[in-house]
């Protein structure tokens, strides 16, 4: 560890000549080679790179440690990376990488697959585990860091051959400056790492409602009148979604806080009708602020000192999408509050309380910077350097979105702020959604989503998803409706694309494409009472909504590597897309000794977990694949509706699983979706248990008669929960299904 080193200028000895000056009658001695050993220094105090110079002005400074993990074999985390849920060794062998894993948030253009390169962000969060046993490391430094990973199997005894051994994983972590500031958590289970991790660092955010339905964007709508079209055009389909994008096309000149008077002359009225089906607009904002004359939001920016300034404490000036820009400081008190102000709706005409936001290139990307960002000698607010701060940078100017989102509105009657970030760090996940950047449209990038949004889970960010379709270049029909189909698995749930690429809403796709994907925005449609329950989970404990399989069993070393399916929340739905080509089929890994078969959410028919794989049809004019784990129950609604503000006041289905001993239990959680009134007991969180043959709840006696018992699980309820209570009234239960009855039910139509 090495901090604030001074450069000490080496002094010339008298008795040493100037280069080419020799005693006379003397030969000039050859100078001996330079040792293996000795240090480089040349790139200590001065560093050039892109044609940018680094002036490194507190010298070379570095903290490293070396964390090794004695017995676990499968290491994960670190996101952002496009490679394998389990960790890959970075030393080179085959079949290995062959550099560490980097954390530097980075604008990256089609970044490439199965590679430890550094993508837009980062969580410095590893989990180890091995059979039974989980424990975790946070890296608490916001520079660039790297983390070496190796792997050495040692035996029991020397005659063992290797066999009865164990695996140790060595990292070793280091980052360009900071402070070592390692937190170190002992589990024993995944849950408790998760949960003692988001104790540090803060819960999910629990989203609006409409945040969890499906989400349509490009890169751009081109006026108003087009938005109203796609709008329209969806209802027509019959294809339920809740959100329209606006890229950054929409804006006069690519100056944020104002709209394209020409193609967006009503803002106001293309608001009013989305709003008319309970769906609401994003529109994007991003960090830069274009210099132009005569634009009051850089006037301000510039006038009141608000910006990130460069090394000789002048204002940065860089280049993104308007061309040359400024850049917010967030770190910069006095630039929150303007920030905030920006968005009153007195301050932005054309914006409702139907508008989001999305906040995009907030790495920062610098398009002439280097590595596509911003130089390390750029200085925020207090003299800090952005190498010191560079990875949550994105995370600060989130965080003065989301608290402008809820300043804008009624103090006394606010709402939960939405807001996507393609920028992280850890503590990001209190403050919205994330996506993984720009992605391609190819079966690789498909199937590189499911491990990259599992880790983003498991590292405390559940609120995460992929562009459906790939954001650059044109899916072919049948990877377009994968996608979909895989898609409506995502926790966050988006279509977009390029500039470039052709109009793909999912209404223009060809017959016998369009009707799969329907089927697949009606699935996710129907779940949202059970994702809503899942996202209330990770919320108040932080557990993932999406779950890898050691996460849910963490005694089968089968699945310690598997990730290519997943769990949502505790629903017990394992889900298992297709992410290849020309596939009609799955294999599916089912975990032995879980005293639960397994059914097709479809046809319920039963498979038995064994730790051997399944094999499921999977036809592209089908549904994705998807089992439910005996054990559970969840809830669903079936009507079809437009949008999930629709489908408020609609009644439930409840899914009953049976296990082995015709039992099972689930949770549901309801409230009004939008405002903060649950924090005060505004919300309704049932348990629902239910036993074909066994003991009532209180243990009074032995009853052989099936029951389904459905508790409360809030302690007492308050003035807001009897007026929660009274706006659901007329809610209700209108089916339940029993899968896995017992054989003595066949044939009945009453069972008491």
């Amino acid at each position: 560890m090495e901090h604030w080193r001074p450069k000490v200028e080496k002094e010339q000895k008298e008795s040493e000549q100037k280069e080419g000056e020799e005693k006379e009658g003397e030969q000039k001695e050859e100078e001996p080679a330079p040792s293996d050993s000795a240090e480089d220094e040349s790139t200590w105090w001065e560093e050039s790179f892109g044609g940018n110079t680094d002036t490194k002005p507190k010298g070379p400074e570095s903290v490293g440690l070396d964390i090794t993990f004695p017995g676990y074999e499968h290491v994960y985390g670190i996101p952002e990376h496009a490679g394998p849920l389990s960790l890959k060794q970075t030393r080179g062998a085959s079949g290995h990488y062959d550099q560490p894993y980097r954390l530097y948030n980075s604008d990256v253009f089609e970044y490439i697959m199965d590679s430890p390169m550094t993508l837009y962000g980062a969580i410095p969060l590893m989990q180890a585990h091995r059979k039974d046993s989980t424990v975790g490391v946070f890296w608490l430094n916001a520079a660039e860091t790297w983390i070496d990973i190796m792997k050495t199997k040692t035996s029991s005894n020397p005659l063992s051959l290797g066999i009865g051994g164990t695996t140790d994983t060595q990292t070793h972590w280091f980052s360009e400056s900071g402070l070592l500031d390692v937190f170190v958590f002992l589990g024993p289970k995944p849950k408790d790492i998760i949960q003692d991790y988001s104790e540090l660092t803060g819960y999910s955010q629990l989203p609006q409602h409409f945040a969890l339905g499906f989400h349509q964007c490009r890169w751009n709508y081109v006026t108003d009148e087009d938005v109203k079209d796609v709008d329209r055009k969806f209802d027509k389909s019959k294809m339920p979604y809740d959100v329209i994008w606006l890229d950054i096309e929409y804006t006069e000149g690519k100056k944020y806080f104002t709209w394209d008077k020409d193609n967006f002359p009503d803002p106001i009225g293309m608001q009013k009708q989305l709003d008319s089906h309970g769906r609401k607009l994003v529109i994007i904002i991003d960090p830069h602020i274009k210099n132009e004359a005569n634009y009051p939001v850089v006037d301000t920016l510039k006038s009141q000192n608000l910006g990130i300034n460069n090394k000789e404490n002048n204002i940065f000036e860089g280049w993104c999408w308007p061309g040359s820009s400024y850049w917010i400081d967030a770190f910069n008190p006095a630039a929150l509050a303007w920030w905030k102000s920006l968005f009153a709706y007195a301050n932005f005409p054309g914006t409702t309380t139907n508008t989001f936001l999305w906040n995009d290139m907030n790495e920062p990307s610098v398009f002439n910077g280097p590595e596509t960002t911003m130089p390390k000698d750029n200085l925020h607010f207090g003299n800090w350097e952005h190498r010191d701060v560079h990875n949550v940078n994105g995370l600060t100017f989130v965080n003065a979105t989301y608290e402008a989102l809820l300043a804008r509105d009624d103090p006394k009657h606010p709402r939960r702020p939405f807001v996507l970030t393609r920028s992280f760090y850890a503590g990001s996940q209190r403050q919205g959604a994330m996506w993984t950047g720009d992605n391609l449209a190819s079966w690789d990038h498909l199937e590189a989503s499911i491990p990259m949004i599992l880790n983003q889970n498991i590292a405390g960010f559940s609120f995460s998803g992929a562009d459906v379709g790939g954001f650059f270049g044109n899916p072919s029909k049948e990877l377009q409706t994968r996608w979909f189909q895989a898609g409506a698995f995502y926790p966050f749930f988006r279509a977009h694309a390029h500039i470039d690429s052709r109009r793909r809403e999912p209404y223009l796709e060809a017959s016998g494409f369009v009707e799969p994907i329907t089927k697949a925005l009606r699935l996710r449609y129907s779940l949202l009472p059970a994702w809503y329950t899942s996202f209330h989970t990770a919320h108040t404990t932080g557990e993932p909504v999406m779950r890898p399989m050691w996460y849910v069993h963490p005694s089968d070393e089968a699945g310690f590597a598997i990730d290519d399916q997943f769990y949502v929340g505790d629903t017990g739905l394992l889900v298992k897309p297709v992410l290849k080509e020309g596939v009609t089929s799955v294999d599916v890994y089912l975990p032995p000794n879980t005293n639960a078969p397994y059914y097709d959410y479809f046809t319920f028919e039963t498979y038995t977990g064994n730790g051997k794989a399944v094999t499921l049809d999977a036809p592209l004019q089908g549904h994705t694949p998807v089992l439910m784990q005996g054990g559970h129950i969840l809830s669903r609604k079936e009507r079809p509706r437009k949008s999930s503000a629709l489908m408020r006041f609609d009644p439930y289905t409840v899914v009953v699983a049976l296990d082995n001993d015709g039992k099972a239990d689930g949770v549901l959680y309801i409230d009004d979706g939008e405002s903060f009134e649950y924090q005060k007991g505004a919300y309704i969180h049932r348990r629902f248990r239910f036993s074909s043959a066994a003991s009532p709840a209180d243990g009074s006696k032995e009853d052989s008669n099936p029951y389904l018992i459905s508790d409360n699980l809030y302690s007492a309820p308050t003035k807001q929960t009897t007026a929660f209570l009274k706006t659901m009234k007329d809610v209700r239960v209108e089916k339940i299904i029993i899968v896995g009855a017992p054989k003595e039910w066949e044939g009945k139509k009453e069972v008491k």
